[in-house]
């Protein structure tokens, strides 16, 4: 018995010691607990607590970063927004930084590298868009030589002459962008593809004073001629439709309203396409008080000011259509948005020549053109001068693709530059009545390229890089279009639309192959169009 003693006693101790680890552990984790959930109420984080993995810490805090970035801009008042380009959009001279924020040390240590790239300033590096125009010879310049502001400032401009104006304007400023953007003028474009000029002219669009405001003559609609201190002058159009607004299906296309943001996005739209065929245009928020009633010379148009039942400031000008009290432009109070287009040079120094576009539509509510009724209407057209020249052709038909894209119905004419003779491009101008309705694709615009089936081998292999995903058209305007003071310029759906008018254009494309029974090499051996 005695032998049995010590065994007794260690599984007797081995069961207390048991015991003892047992309550040891139970006592470890009420503690653990109790302080987990002290820390918890008070925000704090244990020194043992798993981090998250790199790549969710660097997506959090570019997240915020975003967000941050966007919270100091919330309206087109006061944006300063980044262009896609890496360069400044109308507004500013240089690259605008995105705004600074304060971060820990450990913080900005850690800054995630943004891998995203901007589809519009992918779009430009791609090598359809770095296709060089011709070397431009001296004969080829609008200006053959420098020209000089002195050219351009004339005493007998109703805007020199009144000595309100008049004692606005500097002489120090020998070179301004307006300058600079007629000096860059040649034979093959209106500007270059990224031509400083063309930015600087933008921002004076947005930015420079207004000294002097005028009623431009002619037109069916109210449209001003305004005069900055360093003497550039732009084209005012301004707000008649809201963004969501639809033209009705009623209207005629010759009574439709000429909008602003759709001069503003045809220009967009053209530098996309890689045409470059409309002047620089730019919107802005203007004051109808100070930069137009105040300063005007036009006695008629002052005439037409008045104060609304609402207490806004309101005018009508003289005009065909639109030109009366019931259709009157109103500010809120005296603020009102509209499109600021360069003007090309004088026509007594650069002349230019109107054409009448073979497909122009017979303005009439009874009677059809020619064209609508007659399928070989091409053919007729293409023995006739200047377009039995195939170049004169394509550039018509560029024409057509932007007109189809931006819907407008209303290119009865078009201008070239005189002294270019036919060798020449085509001046995209007055493009306010597109971009109308975004439910309706009117077939009609397309007949020239139906009818001729011919297009540019390099218009349409853009137009085909630009139905592709990383280059679609919408986002690529959608993102153009950010860069301007009056953003959002386009209501979505009109984005929208681009891309579906886009497939119809490939499509029509694709029926003109198939007719000519050119499949797998469609191009003519000169390699510039697909007939």
């Amino acid at each position: 018995m005695m032998h049995h003693l010590p065994s007794l006693f260690q599984r007797k101790f081995k069961v207390i010691l048991c015991f003892l680890l047992l309550l040891a552990l139970l006592v470890h984790m009420v503690l653990d607990l109790t302080l987990s959930a002290s820390l918890d109420s008070c925000g704090c984080t244990r020194k043992g607590e798993d981090q998250p993995s790199p790549a969710l810490s660097a997506q959090n805090k570019l997240n915020l970063r975003i967000l941050q970035d966007f919270s100091g801009s919330n309206s087109s008042l006061e944006k300063g927004v980044h262009s896609p380009e890496g360069v400044p959009h109308a507004g500013s001279r240089g690259n605008i930084p995105l705004q600074s924020h304060n971060f820990e040390p450990k913080e900005a240590e850690a800054k995630p590298t943004w891998t995203g790239r901007s589809k519009l300033a992918a779009l430009f590096d791609h090598p359809l868009y770095k296709i060089p125009i011709p070397k431009v010879m001296k004969k080829d310049k609008l200006f053959a030589t420098r020209p000089k502001m002195k050219m351009f400032v004339r005493s007998s401009n109703e805007w020199a002459s009144s000595n309100k104006a008049h004692a606005k304007l500097p002489k120090h400023d020998a070179n301004p962008a307006w300058l600079q953007f007629y000096t860059g003028i040649n034979r093959y474009e209106l500007y270059a593809r990224h031509d400083p000029a063309r930015l600087a002219t933008m921002e004076d669009l947005a930015m420079q004073p207004i000294v002097s405001s005028v009623q431009k003559p002619g037109g069916t609609q109210l449209k001003l001629i305004m005069t900055f201190p360093n003497h550039g002058q732009a084209l005012f159009k301004p707000m008649k439709q809201t963004r969501d607004q639809e033209t009705p299906a009623d209207f005629f296309y010759f009574s439709d309203f000429e909008r602003h943001n759709a001069e503003i996005a045809a220009f967009h739209l053209d530098r996309i396409l890689d045409f470059r065929r409309i002047p620089p245009v730019s919107g802005r928020l203007v004051n109808i008080t100070k930069e137009i009633r105040d300063i005007t010379t036009d006695r008629k148009l002052f005439k037409t000011f008045f104060i609304s039942p609402a207490g806004n400031v309101c005018f009508f000008g003289e005009c065909s259509y639109y030109c009366s009290t019931e259709h009157a432009l109103c500010g809120k109070p005296d603020q009102l948005e509209g499109s600021m287009a360069a003007l090309l040079p004088d026509k007594e120094l650069a002349d230019r020549r109107s054409w009448r576009s073979p497909w122009r539509r017979s303005y009439s509510k009874f009677k059809k053109a020619q064209w609508e009724s007659d399928d070989d209407y091409c053919a007729e057209v293409r023995q006739t001068a200047p377009y039995d020249n195939i170049s004169r052709l394509l550039n018509l038909i560029d024409m057509t693709v932007l007109d189809f894209l931006m819907g407008n119905m209303d290119r009865h004419h078009y201008e070239t530059f005189d002294k270019f003779g036919n060798d020449t491009f085509f001046l995209h101008l007055d493009n306010g009545r597109g971009f109308g309705r975004h439910s309706h694709d009117e077939m009609s615009i397309l007949v020239p390229l139906q009818q001729c089936c011919i297009i540019k081998k390099s218009t349409f292999l853009r137009l085909q890089l630009l139905a592709t995903e990383p280059y679609r058209l919408s986002d690529i305007m959608r993102e153009s279009l950010a860069t301007d003071q009056l953003s959002p310029v386009l209501a979505e759906p009109h984005l929208k639309a681009l891309d579906r008018r886009l497939q119809k254009i490939l499509d029509m494309v694709e029926d003109c192959m198939k007719k000519s029974g050119e499949s797998q090499e469609p191009w003519k051996p000169d390699g510039q169009a697909v007939v």
